[in-house]
């Protein structure tokens, strides 16, 4: 495909996702069964462009003066993607499979565009207005930078399985990559934000990934389950545990000692835990399925730590899902809190004396936050906050209340929340 194709096919995409509300991965996944001459690299060129849409669309509108997916897209090649005006120019023209030739206002507007520091702070934040007040209270002023820096490309991180591996030799597996250690966690590593318009390697394509020598695990993620703390020869139970991402970081540390229970409400998603812990080697956990009649009896008052990864809005994610940014809404948001809460208060019974419950969500706004751990103190007797992590590393991020709060402009990672409450023996 030249470029005029791909553009246009982009835009048919933003278009489809902005009209019919479809999840981005379904809409690019139609386009694609539909467009089965299309190479890897025009694939990756026009996902890349409409997640790059979708990340900057508030910035991208307001600098083209039009809200429009055509507008968006024509500002992202100009503005994000660094391409000279001529070429523009030549990809929406192209006949016959262009979009249509620049207008003279949208040639005038990718020439000199609209001043983005004049801009509201939702704008130049990228997140819809209603989040504004929100943002405030988790980042004040710096609000603009935390929204736009939620806005860029991730990184690909990755967690090396000490039952099968160690970083040294994970390392040279991933060389091929460009993968490299972070010095925050020593089982993290990272390969930089890929290039939109170059096919990239898989990491899944490494013989060793399905040797079960590593995981793909955000950072965040990685640094979510390390604040669960020392676990070897615990009793855990990861009460959301679905697909098991964190199930598998806990099993890691805990080395096969001790026992980790794994359930979710969605007895669906618990066949990946089953799946990945077998090839990741896993042999002390115990799966719980919701099919089951009361499938947690006998765990109460019993475990060391119960880890609840909540469901929330995603916010904290929004650089690796940004169609999600657009979609909540303030109901969604409601049911969120109400899930949040009905979690916390399911999973505080199983806690024994001396234990910890471990609240986290991949959000970054206070609602989901300090507001649900608030709320259950306030319902709940015999439990009291403890510094979310005593790691040098990562103390710096946490709050004042104890806290750790990790955004991609503050930590280089997902947006997470992390609370430890302990029950006093």
């Amino acid at each position: 495909m030249r470029d005029a194709g791909r553009l246009a096919a982009a835009i048919d995409v933003l278009t489809e996702i902005e009209t019919r509300h479809r999840p981005v991965r379904l809409a690019l996944k139609s386009w694609g069964d539909s467009a089965r001459y299309a190479g890897a690299k025009d694939r990756a060129f026009v996902s890349g462009l409409v997640l790059d849409v979708l990340r900057r669309r508030r910035s991208l509108g307001w600098r083209m003066g039009e809200e429009t997916p055509r507008a968006a897209a024509l500002a992202a090649l100009r503005f994000l993607w660094d391409w000279p005006l001529e070429r523009v120019v030549e990809a929406a023209g192209e006949e016959p499979h262009g979009p249509g030739p620049l207008s003279e206002a949208e040639r005038a507007v990718l020439e000199s565009p609209r001043d983005l520091t004049q801009a509201p702070e939702a704008v130049r934040g990228d997140y819809p207005d209603w989040l504004d007040a929100a943002m405030a209270r988790a980042f004040g002023e710096a609000r603009v930078e935390e929204g736009a820096a939620l806005s860029e490309r991730a990184p690909v991180d990755l967690r090396v399985n000490l039952l099968k591996s160690d970083p040294e030799r994970t390392l040279k597996a991933l060389s091929s990559l460009s993968a490299e250690p972070t010095d925050v966690l020593p089982t993290a590593l990272r390969m930089p934000a890929l290039d939109p318009m170059a096919r990239s390697g898989a990491v899944e394509t490494i013989p060793q990934f399905s040797k079960g020598w590593f995981e793909v695990q955000d950072l965040g993620s990685q640094i979510a389950a390390a604040s669960a703390g020392e676990v070897k020869g615990k009793q855990v139970l990861d009460l959301c545990a679905g697909g098991g991402g964190k199930t598998l970081a806990l099993a890691g540390a805990m080395g096969n000692t001790g026992q980790i229970y794994a359930y979710d409400s969605d007895a669906r998603r618990l066949a990946d835990t089953i799946r990945r812990g077998d090839r990741a080697g896993v042999r002390n956990l115990q799966v719980r399925s919701p099919v089951n009649p009361e499938p947690l009896q006998g765990l109460e008052a019993k475990m060391d730590v119960v880890f609840i990864d909540a469901p929330c809005s995603g916010s904290g994610s929004w650089r690796r899902h940004p169609d999600t940014k657009w979609r909540l809404t303030p109901e969604t948001l409601e049911r969120r809190m109400a899930d949040q809460d009905a979690v916390l208060d399911a999973g505080a019974p199983f806690v024994k004396p001396g234990g910890r419950l471990v609240y986290v969500t991949c959000s970054v706004l206070p609602q989901e936050d300090e507001d649900r751990v608030a709320a259950f103190l306030a319902r709940t007797s015999g439990f009291a906050v403890r510094p979310a992590t005593d790691d040098p590393k990562l103390t710096k991020f946490l709050t004042p209340d104890g806290f750790l709060r990790l955004s991609p402009r503050s930590s280089a990672t997902d947006g997470f929340f992390v609370a430890v409450l302990e029950k006093p023996r």
